[in-house]
C-alpha cells in the first residue's frame, strides 16, 4: 500500500511519492503536492521512529498514527482515497485481496483497514544504527570535529539539547523556534488548539538522518544544515510566543565558523546508512 497508487483517487499518487527512502522517508521538495500537482503549504515530514510519537503532523492535528494515516489518505487535498474506490481497485488485484484477507481475516476491504495496515508498516521504519549509535556502543570513534559538535550540541553554547536531547533526537513537543515575526502566515499548533499562545509553534522533529531530509523546517525554508545552524546562531526572530529556550534572541549563539562546521559534522553522524538504503 505504501508504494502503490491504488489508494489515490486517480491512482496518481502513493505514500512513497512524497516519502522517499533515500530522503529518510521525507520529500526533497519544499512542499508536498497533491494528485493534481498543487503544492501544500508544508514540507512532507520524515517517517522515522513514529511508533513513539503521539501527536503527529507539524501542527499535532492527529492523535495516533492510525488517525494521521487515515487523515492523509482521505484528505481531499492529498490522496483523496475512499473505501469505494479502494475496494473497486483491490478486487481486481488478487494479491491485494489475499493480503487484506490474511491481515484482517475478513473479505471486505475498507479504507480504515488500509490505514491500520499502513500505520503498522510505518512503525517498522526504525532508525537506530547511525555512526553516533555505533559510537555509543563502542564500535567506532568520532573524529575531532564530530566530538566538538557533540559537545556544542549538548551544552548551553549550542542549546540544541533542549528540544533534541533524547535518544530519538526530538522532544516531539511544539515550539516556536524564532522563524518569523508576528502576524504568522502559518499559525501551526495555534490553528488546531485555537489558543493564541500556541501560534507559530511546530513539532520538533527527529534529527536522525537529518543529513538526508532537506529542506528543513515546516515550510522547507532552509536548503541545508549550514543554513539551519546559522538560523540558530543568529538568535532567531522575536515574537510573543517564542520558546523560552530561545534565550539568545537578538544576541545569537556567537559560534565561530569552526564551531558551526563541527556542529554540522556531528549532525551528520546521525545518518543511518541502512535505513536510507545506501548500505
Amino acid at each position: 500500500l505504501f508504494n502503490s497508487p491504488i489508494l489515490s483517487h486517480s491512482e496518481g499518487l502513493a505514500c512513497a511519492s512524497c516519502h522517499l527512502q533515500e530522503n529518510g522517508f521525507s520529500s526533497p521538495g519544499n512542499f508536498s503536492s497533491n494528485i493534481n500537482g498543487v503544492a501544500t503549504l508544508r514540507n512532507a515530514m520524515a517517517l522515522i521512529n513514529l511508533g513513539w510519537v503521539n501527536n503527529l503532523a507539524w501542527d499535532g492535528r492527529s492523535s495516533g498514527l492510525e488517525a494521521k494515516v487515515l487523515g492523509s489518505i482521505t484528505n481531499p487535498f492529498s490522496i483523496q482515497g475512499s473505501s469505494d474506490s479502494l475496494k473497486a481497485r483491490a478486487e481486481k488485484d488478487a494479491q491485494f485481496m489475499a493480503l487484506f484477507s490474511a491481515a484482517f481475516n475478513e473479505e471486505s476491504i475498507t479504507i480504515e483497514n488500509a490505514a491500520r495496515g499502513l500505520a503498522q508498516y510505518i512503525r517498522t521504519l526504525i532508525s537506530s544504527n547511525s555512526k553516533f549509535d555505533k559510537y555509543l556502543n563502542g564500535e567506532v570513534q568520532l573524529n575531532a570535529s564530530e566530538l566538538g559538535g557533540y559537545a556544542i550540541f549538548n551544552s548551553e553554547k549550542g542549546d540544541c539539547f533542549h528540544c533534541h536531547g533524547t535518544q530519538q533526537f526530538a522532544s516531539n513537543q511544539f515550539h516556536n523556534n524564532g522563524l518569523d515575526p508576528e502576524p504568522f502566515i502559518d499559525l501551526g499548533l495555534g490553528a488546531i488548539t485555537g489558543n493564541t499562545a500556541d501560534n507559530g509553534k511546530f513539532r520538533s522533529t527527529t534529527l536522525r538522518n537529518i543529513e538526508h531530509t532537506a529542506p528543513y523546517m515546516h515550510d522547507g525554508r532552509f536548503a541545508n544544515l549550514e543554513e539551519v545552524v546559522e538560523h540558530y546562531n543568529s538568535g532567531g526572530t522575536y515574537s510573543s510566543t517564542i520558546d523560552p529556550n530561545m534565550k539568545k534572541v537578538g544576541i545569537g549563539l556567537q559560534l565561530t565558523n569552526q564551531e558551526k562546521q563541527d556542529l554540522v559534522a556531528y549532525l551528520k553522524t546521525l545518518t543511518d546508512a541502512y535505513f536510507i538504503g545506501s548500505n
